[in-house]
């Protein structure tokens, strides 16, 4: 590992290391939301739980409190500052892991799946507005898409270790599964103790001097250009109601967030990573090659997360959002149609494939850039606190019911889930509809040049 003096040192500051460290929180993001995978039938198994209550309290409980983090994650972001926030976030991932590891039954299990759940919900609110915060017009998309590309690679990462746990401990795998994540939770909690605060946060709270220190050390030139700059566009935000969100003049900013976030769980990107295994399964494959093949669909999320980080301050955020677009309708329509037809489980796999290339390079990169960068910085944490808890609202929505449509003996399509495919194929039709007619181009535009380019003066 790259030594701490060459990240943070009181010299200079290595932006791309302080982004890495803050991004890290998606590693722990992405291994959290596909662990439950492996573990997912073996629970079902040792407790015997209904469908609906697998649903809720084992599967979809983490994302009730992702919400929950989600939506409330925005006031303690904004009161306390972002580097607090990140830091709590390490210690709710490290109680949880311990916690679900542990679990003598269903409840207390859930309990502490909600508490990792709080995590990434607030994760998802201060980790891209920090790294936005502390990144220029040029690397924006390519640093905070760095979150995302964290999370990709700790679904690898889980989908990799459930794969190799598997058999490791007879009917206790899944702890292991489970509890392997205290190593990165505590690993982060200890790198976030290093970065500094975000300059902006601290012009907004009347800490110039601080801000003007470490903008000179991020070695932007101009330091206090670029206060002055800041400061002018809080104060001009700060006159506008600024204790509310939901105004008239934020309404398209507001719509916006909703609809990427609203389209981005419809995608069913969520319900093919939290049930890889139990899908492949169906198509015929035994349970070790199914977790193998997981790993697959990481990979290549992964893969094309790389290719998406390229060519985000590129191609720029809208060309990104159409391709991926095209990618989902195609290979959801093939998955719905290799299911009614029993084409095979290859082809089932070349198609899933093909639909997480689509979701890494398109949404998967797109998501919190875009959200992190649409609202002003005086409503910054509100905003993406929005846009997160519509993102985890439907993500666990659609967990929740998953199993009453896929149950292998009691769902609703035990027989064949093909209608599931067609319904996410035809909510990605209207995501391109709305990509073209709605969605405006970001890239290169500082974040106050921003603001005034989507909210108007009155």
């Amino acid at each position: 590992m790259q030594n701490l003096n060459t990240v943070v040192s009181e010299k200079r500051i290595n932006l791309t290391g302080i982004s890495l460290i803050a991004a890290l929180a998606g590693f722990i993001f992405g291994f959290d939301t596909v662990v439950i995978s492996g573990a997912n039938l073996p629970i079902k198994e040792l407790w015997n739980t209904s469908p609906l209550f697998h649903g809720f309290f084992i599967m979809s409980m983490a994302l009730w409190g992702t919400v929950i983090g989600a939506i409330f994650g925005g006031f303690p972001t904004e009161k306390f500052g972002r580097k607090k926030v990140l830091l709590s976030v390490g210690i709710l991932f490290s109680l949880s892991t311990i916690g679900t590891a542990l679990a003598t039954n269903p409840y207390s299990f859930s309990f502490f799946r909600f508490i990792g759940g709080l995590g990434i919900g607030i994760s998802s609110v201060v980790a891209p507005i920090y790294i936005s915060e502390i990144s220029t017009p040029a690397n924006r998309g390519k640093l905070t898409g760095m979150y995302q590309f964290n999370i990709v690679f700790g679904l690898l990462i889980a989908y990799i270790s459930n794969y190799f746990l598997k058999g490791f401990d007879g009917a206790n795998d899944w702890r292991w599964m489970l509890g392997v994540m205290i190593i990165p939770s505590l690993v982060y909690a200890l790198l976030v103790i290093f970065v500094p605060e975000s300059p902006r946060w601290l012009v907004m709270k009347n800490r110039e001097g601080e801000a003007e220190e470490i903008i000179t050390r991020l070695g932007i030139n101009h330091p206090k250009e670029e206060v002055q700059t800041i400061a002018n566009h809080i104060r001009e935000q700060m006159k506008r109601k600024k204790s509310s969100l939901f105004i008239p003049r934020y309404k398209r900013i507001l719509w916006l967030a909703f609809f990427i976030a609203f389209f981005n769980q419809w995608s069913g990107i969520n319900f093919i990573l939290y049930y890889a295994p139990e899908i492949l399964e169906r198509s015929g494959l035994a349970a070790r090659d199914s977790l193998m093949n997981s790993i697959l669909l990481g990979g290549i999320n992964i893969i094309f997360t790389f290719l998406g980080l390229y060519l985000i301050d590129k191609l720029g955020r809208k060309k990104l959002l159409i391709i991926g677009s095209f990618g989902y309708i195609i290979s959801l329509v093939m998955v719905a149609w290799s299911f009614y037809t029993h084409a095979g489980s290859m082809v089932l796999l070349v198609f899933l494939l093909l639909f997480c290339a689509s979701h890494a390079i398109g949404q998967g990169t797109v998501i919190w850039v875009f959200i992190s960068e649409i609202f002003p910085t005086g409503i910054r944490a509100k905003g993406q606190s929005f846009g997160a808890s519509i993102h985890w609202v439907f993500a666990a929505l659609i967990t929740l019911i998953t199993p009453v449509f896929l149950d292998s003996e009691r769902g609703v399509f035990r027989e064949n889930p093909w209608p599931i495919f067609a319904v996410f194929a035809f909510m990605m039709v209207l995501q391109l509809i709305w990509v073209l007619q709605k969605v405006p181009e970001t890239r290169g535009i500082s974040l106050e040049a921003l603001s005034k380019k989507l909210i108007p003066d009155k």
